[in-house]
């Protein structure tokens, strides 16, 4: 590590010194090499967030695991006044179900979850399925290139989440305009990012009002229908919870898929054994997610609600805390030569869809996306190629999700 200086601040109570985190990448497909050296050396380790504030990360597998599962790792308290915050000035919103602890969570997830079911989530598989076809359509007319990001990765996420919710298709734009802006980290965009967030808010408050005088059978209709008893969300969860929706399967199931498509290109024997075994894609769509760092954060921050030992070290209560997932899902002790990308691997339990209470209630919905989006453009295009070197990708700067602005292809 870096030598402690006014820039590289030690931790008051230990000594140590604290890095800036995130840590630098090399390229945006790898995790930074750190964490391999914080897995065998010193897995929690303090480190100093963009906000100035101090924290901690936890790099190995079983580690993560704990703090996602471990009560005492709170949601629910990152979100309270005082508490450390990733970047300056942006809060947590508390009515989130992300940001609630049992019995809170439980509430929540018990009403959503019909909403979720893996029949329901199948019944989906059709409408993807066209949506694929038709945007593949597009670009081929346009061909013998393209741009699979925005050809497929960008409008299919959008598109998806979007008639499951039931926003108008001519509205949808303005939902992927407002997501890109709220996953800026640089503090030059943090206005356009709030303004972002708070015009998000106010349309679907909009369609909740709708939906209130004239029920439908979309996805927010069946949210304001549910009930548990007497139980039922309240206007501000509904709000949240179709916000928190369309940014996290918009935003990450958009740059999983372009990330995928190039670490396909990456790997011309892997490409190959899946045109050659169509029936493999499952199992390639769960190693893609090990594989791919999911952002630069690799997680999101909890707070501890009393003093905990974990990995050798003692976090005192109201510290901050990160499970980097981008280090667990590489960690040799679970997966044999983790750095390298290979489909026949027997698929793990990954930490990219969290675990605990908190595993994404959408994860199924964004499993079926990537499936059915890498196996028709593989099987439809099989002569695919970068169409430029991989050195001249654009790659966006200062957003919290490492991802792609193009990706262009020929076939």
């Amino acid at each position: 590590m870096t030598r402690p200086t006014e820039d590289h601040p030690t931790d008051s109570d230990t000594g140590a010194e604290r890095c800036p985190f995130p840590f630098p990448i090399r390229s945006a497909l790898d995790p930074s090499p750190e964490y391999a050296r914080l897995r065998e050396e010193r897995s929690v380790c303090p480190v100093s967030l963009p906000s100035g504030d101090p924290a901690w990360i936890v790099t190995r597998y079983e580690d993560v695991r704990t703090v996602f599962s471990d009560p005492r790792f709170s949601r629910q308290a990152a979100t309270r006044s005082g508490a450390p915050r990733f970047m300056p000035g942006v809060e947590g919103d508390p009515e989130s179900i992300v940001s609630k602890d049992a019995p809170d969570h439980t509430r929540l997830r018990k009403l959503v979850a019909p909403a979720f079911t893996v029949r329901r989530i199948e019944a989906m598989r059709p409408g993807i399925q066209r949506t694929v076809d038709e945007l593949l359509d597009a670009m081929e007319k346009g061909g013998p290139g393209g741009d699979v990001v925005s050809a497929l990765s960008g409008p299919l996420p959008i598109i998806t989440i979007g008639d499951l919710l039931g926003v108008p298709r001519e509205d949808q734009g303005r939902f992927r305009e407002w997501s890109d802006r709220m996953f800026t980290t640089s503090p030059d965009t943090l206005q356009a990012a709030v303004a972002a967030r708070e015009a998000l808010i106010g349309y679907l408050a909009a369609m909740v009002q709708e939906r209130r005088s004239a029920p439908t059978d979309d996805l927010l209709g069946v949210l304001i229908a549910a009930r548990d008893d007497d139980d039922r969300l309240s206007e501000r969860e509904l709000i949240s919870f179709a916000g928190g929706l369309i940014v996290a399967g918009y935003e990450t199931t958009a740059n999983r898929i372009a990330n995928a498509v190039l670490v396909l290109l990456r790997n011309p024997a892997q490409l190959k054994l899946l045109r050659a075994e169509p029936e493999r894609i499952g199992d390639t769509v769960e190693e893609l997610l090990r594989y791919i760092p999911g952002g630069a954060a690799g997680g999101l921050i909890r707070v501890v609600t009393e003093d905990v030992e974990i990995g050798g070290e003692t976090i005192r209560a109201g510290d901050g805390v990160i499970a980097v997932t981008n280090s667990a899902n590489r960690d040799s002790r679970v997966w044999d030569d983790p750095d390298t990308f290979d489909i026949t691997r027997k698929p793990g339990s990954h930490t990219s869809f969290g675990h605990g209470i908190h595993h994404c209630v959408g994860a199924q919905l964004a499993r079926l996306e990537m499936r059915i989006a890498l196996s028709t453009l593989v099987r439809r295009f099989p002569g695919l190629r970068l169409a430029v070197p991989e050195s001249e990708l654009p790659w966006k700067r200062n957003v919290v999700i490492h991802s792609l602005e193009a990706l262009p292809i020929a076939w």
